[in-house]
């Protein structure tokens, strides 16, 4: 038996972008396809809670004791660092308009 905290069940889901920190990778209106539960990678996308408490994506930078460094791909978008439990999904395509994997 394990004592250590365990992660959420794996689910997919959809997440909506809005605003411009994306920019240019996302854009505004793009649906993405989800997976809620997963550990980010260094160099991928994410939904994080953002410490001011909106939800974002993100790019992951790197990786600290309990926490993920994270930021916007518009260089006039913010950067953050987040705790384990304020990553909520990773990116795992963009589903609308063009199909594409990231």
């Amino acid at each position: 038996m394990s004592t250590g905290a365990t992660r959420p069940p794996r689910r997919l889901g959809l997440a909506v972008v809005h605003g411009r920190s994306m920019l240019p990778t996302l854009r505004e209106g793009e649906r993405l396809l989800v997976l809620h539960g997963a550990v980010p990678r260094p160099g991928g996308l994410a939904v994080c809670r953002l410490p001011a408490g909106v939800v974002a994506v993100k790019r992951v930078e790197a990786r600290g004791p309990g926490s993920w460094a994270v930021v916007s791909d518009n260089p006039e978008g913010a950067s953050a660092v987040v705790d384990d439990g304020d990553v909520l999904a990773v990116v795992l395509a963009r589903v609308w308009p063009r199909p594409r994997p990231f």
